[in-house]
């Protein structure tokens, strides 16, 4: 069905321009009915109105018949299916047709209800690439931080303007929002940057508000403004502004500003620089920089319109207008009320709602907060460290911090926004303070430990260096929001894309030019060094070890490999690890001295907790004595052996969780698929190279099911695998096959697998089977969370919390954190505990309710590999669909209805 007319001039404009921008214009945009007279007439109805390719429609229409091939059912209405094959279609091939809005207004559908229904094709037929999944997982966010700062610009403005004249305020503040939308676009290549956006927008609001009539303003933003104002620059001084450089200090109102910031939890300096760079250079360009008016809004939506078609995204405007495009998914009137209501006394009122604004700011005011003691340069106690050493490494570290504070700031300045990179260099110095507050932190611990005050080795070791910097790094950067895993750490930009716009780990690798392997040796001991460091980041370093033991540290260039050959060919005694330890607890005795300094250890005993090496000495551990007549064995690496007991570990959770789900039935299958996953990493690592863990973990299972005739196909393994935690598609659909060729699973298998392991597979068929592994003793993480809440012995559902620290004194806290329970502070008055009480049992009924929403959807038809032909590894067609594929079907239909019950209760609590 076509657009409404009342759409179709602003339409037909934003196609005009769009085509100008198309990269398939020799194409022709336009349509032909006859060329397409085999397709469905109103589908090519809705590719005229949408100003698609040939290409594209071609495309759209095959992958719409296989999707009617694959599904007996098609729950949306068959035209919302058909944009969908068009989006995923257009961005498969890289053809700019339509902008998101337009699709999404000829669809009748929202952001989330469009990006629900991409990924239902993908869940059903595994027909979505990386390529689209990627796009899809930037789309969402993307959305998220701007509904995020349009409920916060909301809500703001409240507090800003008064409502003297509506009509007038409503203007002004559809102007802001507009010229924010514009400066966003143009200062920062990741519009997704939530932290940065913010502060642009503040930049934003603090122009508005000192152009503002004083009749329109609030008491409190009348009287901020500064009673002296520079007087506007005459038209000559602003031509000479064109030919000269602007002043280093754009006329930006201080104190206006800092009630702005602190009215809104964020730094000020920071805000400042933002202006200073970002902001000023934006006002710069649109002739704005010192005109005492405001910008004209015919002017600001022209220029925001070029900004929106070359995207081809959504059109920010619409969150203003509250346009049914970008609105939130409704909620429950029962989730609702758990918001928090005005005009309520202080023991009425509910735990307020943490916003992502609100969480982003606490998290960043908290680091601050932690680093306010520490300085740009080495304490008085680091220094004396320093100068205690045999070779004092004062000015090699000095000198480091130079040459990778230079590259970090670049880089990040390429990745973020060209005049970003003085808030590289912002997120850098703060780097810097939590390195030398870590080193110090270490360094005392070592003493402590060893009596010895000489770490002139470790301190003199420029990898030891070089990883506790980029770990401090990668804590900022995720504490500010720009280092995540919606990616699962896959890079989807492209070898051939020269900008970067993801600083998701491993980003801060390639920076410092720091391999994986010599990474993960400092993460523990960083987390034990810095208790203050909150859950969320903990997690996050965690996850960022768990992704260099499963991929990153597997790449070819890696230094693991060399250590392999080392301990393989030179006769190191008891190869990596041996099962034997499995059962033993795993050991955090190790430091990152250890780690880098002292990396040999005894291959013919494991070091008891009470006789660590000595990092600082200069002597290295020595193997122990060998009987007469033998020849020597080599010592055994540390960081390799404490490696192999974590990556078993890994391995066998992950193998746990994915038997929990296929193989319940058969639980003697456990042991023995994990007997042949983990010969291949111990005897066969070379498999690893280039590939992921759990590609060999879905090979093993499948491998064995096959020599003990369980009927277990690789589509049904690939359907659960999904359903696992922190997996991404890309694991299965693109493995290494032969050097720069990649292929499904399916062939890595048949090609590669199979052929290296036959021999051994085929033994698990055989009367006299390989011995069973052992089971590797699963421990609770290893970094212990010393703030986290602990369950009240006998109460499933009460909790208590150690008393935190000053900074989190009642002054600075947030009316959520203010309300927790703590232990040695006077609480108020009792009624406060029963609202508690009322709360942990409404929250048991929402996910009882989560758990018992309608029925599950048919099982898959078919669920297609790129294999032509052919289904399974053997070659063998699917016989129908088994009981297991329901229940997987089932599974993740549960699932997904609950993650739909979170994002409700999740959008409502963005608002304030």
């Amino acid at each position: 069905m076509p657009p409404k007319k009342r759409n179709s001039q602003t339409q037909s404009k934003e196609v005009k321009s769009a085509e100008s921008v198309s990269p398939d214009k020799k194409e022709g945009p336009e349509l032909s009915f006859k060329k397409h007279r085999d397709k469905d007439a109103e589908f090519v109805t809705l590719c005229k109105s949408l100003h698609v390719t040939d290409l594209v429609c071609d495309r759209a229409w095959a992958l719409w018949k296989t999707v009617q091939e694959s599904m007996d059912e098609i729950a949306d209405s068959q035209k919302r299916v058909w944009g969908a094959c068009l989006f995923v279609s257009g961005t498969e091939v890289d053809v700019a047709c339509f902008t998101l809005t337009q699709l999404l207004k000829a669809l009748r559908l929202n952001v989330k209800q469009f990006v629900s229904l991409v990924r239902k094709l993908d869940v059903n037929l595994d027909t979505i690439s990386t390529k689209v999944n990627s796009a899809l997982t930037r789309l969402e966010k993307k959305y998220d931080v701007s509904l995020a700062l349009y409920q916060r610009f909301e809500k703001t403005c409240k507090n800003i303007f008064a409502l003297a004249s509506d009509d007038q305020q409503r203007e002004t503040m559809r102007r802001c929002w507009t010229m924010f939308l514009l400066a966003k676009g143009r200062a920062l290549q990741m519009e997704d940057d939530l932290v940065i956006s913010f502060q642009l927008l503040l930049c934003t609001l603090e122009l508005f508000i000192k152009r503002c009539p004083p009749d329109l303003l609030q008491p409190l933003y009348k009287s901020a403004i500064s009673k002296v104002q520079s007087p506007p620059t005459r038209t000559s001084r602003r031509s000479q502004s064109k030919a000269k450089p602007r002043p280093l200090e754009p006329e930006v109102d201080l104190p206006l500003l800092k009630t702005l910031c602190k009215d809104n939890e964020c730094n000020v300096e920071e805000v400042k620089n933002v202006y200073q760079t970002s902001f000023s250079a934006f006002l710069d360009s649109l002739d704005l920089s010192r005109s005492p008016d405001f910008p004209q809004a015919k002017d600001l939506n022209q220029q925001y319109d070029e900004h929106y078609l070359k995207s081809r995204d959504i059109d920010g405007r619409l969150f203003f207008d509250g346009d049914e495009t970008v609105l939130a998914p409704k909620v429950e009137i029962s989730q609702v009320e758990r918001t928090p209501k005005k005009n309520l006394s202080d023991e009425d009122a509910l735990i307020p709602p943490q916003t992502p604004v609100r969480a982003a700011m606490t998290s960043i005011q908290q680091l601050r907060g932690d680093l306010t003691s520490s300085g740009d340069q080495p304490s008085t106690n680091l220094a004396t460290y320093f100068k205690n050493c045999t070779v004092d490494p004062t000015q090699d570290v000095l000198k480091r911090l130079e040459t990778l504070g230079q590259a970090f700031s670049r880089r990040f300045g390429e990745a973020v926004g060209p005049r970003c990179v003085v808030l590289g260099w912002q997120r850098f110095k703060l780097g810097v303070r939590l390195y030398y507050k870590i080193m110090e932190a270490m360094l005392k611990s070592e003493e402590k430990r060893l009596s010895v005050q000489n770490f002139s080795k470790l301190l003199n070791d420029s990898t030891f260096h070089t990883s506790l910097l980029a770990c401090a790094l990668e804590v900022v950067m995720a504490t500010y929001g720009e280092s995540s895993f919606k990616t699962g750490g896959y890079n989807h930009s492209g070898a051939g894309d020269p900008v970067e716009t993801d600083l998701c780990f491993p980003w801060i690798l390639d920076v410092v030019e720091l391999p994986a392997f010599d990474f993960y040796k400092v993460i523990e001991s960083f987390i034990k060094a810095e208790p203050t460091l909150s859950k969320d980041i903990v997690k996050h370093l965690e996850t960022c070890e768990n992704l260099i033991m499963e991929r990153i540290a597997w790449r070819t260039d890696s230094p693991l490999f060399e250590l392999l050959k080392q301990e393989h060919e030179g006769g190191a005694a008891d190869q990596v690890e041996t099962p034997a330890s499995f059962s033993q607890p795993l050991q955090h005795n190790h430091t990152a001295a250890d780690l880098y300094l002292s990396p040999m250890r005894p291959g013919l005993r494991v070091l008891p907790p009470e006789s660590p090496p000595t990092p600082g000495s200069q002597a290295s551990s020595l193997p122990s004595a060998q009987p007469a007549g033998q020849a020597p064995r080599l010592p055994k690496s540390n960081s390799l052996s404490l490696f192999y007991k974590k990556l078993y570990r890994l391995a066998y959770t992950r193998l746990q969780i994915l038997c929990s789900y296929l193989l319940s039935s058969h639980p003697e299958l456990e042991p023995i698929i994990w007997t042949l996953f983990q010969h291949t990493l111990q005897h066969e690592h070379e498999l690893m190279r280039d590939r992921h863990l759990d590609q060999l973990m879905m090979s093993a299972m499948y491998a064995i099911c096959k020599v003990k005739s369980v009927d277990l196909r690789f589509k049904t393994i690939v359907t659960a695998y999904k359903n696992m935690p922190n997996t991404n598609q890309e694991t299965f659909k693109h493995v290494l096959i032969t050097e720069g060729n990649y292929d499904s699973i399916i062939i890595f298998y048949n090609q590669v697998f199979m052929q290296k392991l036959k021999t051994n597979i085929l033994q698990y068929a055989s009367t006299r089977p390989p011995t069973l592994s052992p089971i590797p003793q699963i421990p609770r993480s290893p970094y212990k969370f010393p703030n986290s809440p602990l369950r009240v012995p006998g109460s499933n559902n009460v909790y208590i919390s150690p008393l935190k620290s000053s900074r989190m004194s009642p002054g600075i806290m947030t009316p959520r954190s203010r309300m927790l329970v703590s232990i040695g502070e006077s609480f108020g008055l009792s009624n406060r505990f029963q609202k508690i009480n009322q709360m942990v049992n409404s929250g048991e009924r929402s996910f009882k309710r989560a758990l018992d929403l309608g029925s599950a959807p048919k099982p898959l038809k078919r669920l297609r590999f790129d294999v032509d032909g052919q289904d399974e590894a053997d070659g063998s067609k699917s016989g129908g669909d088994s009981t297991l594929i329901q229940k997987l079907a089932e599974m993740s239909s549960t699932r997904s209805r609950m993650q739909e019950q979170k994002m409700k209760e999740d959008t409502e609590s963005k608002k304030e």
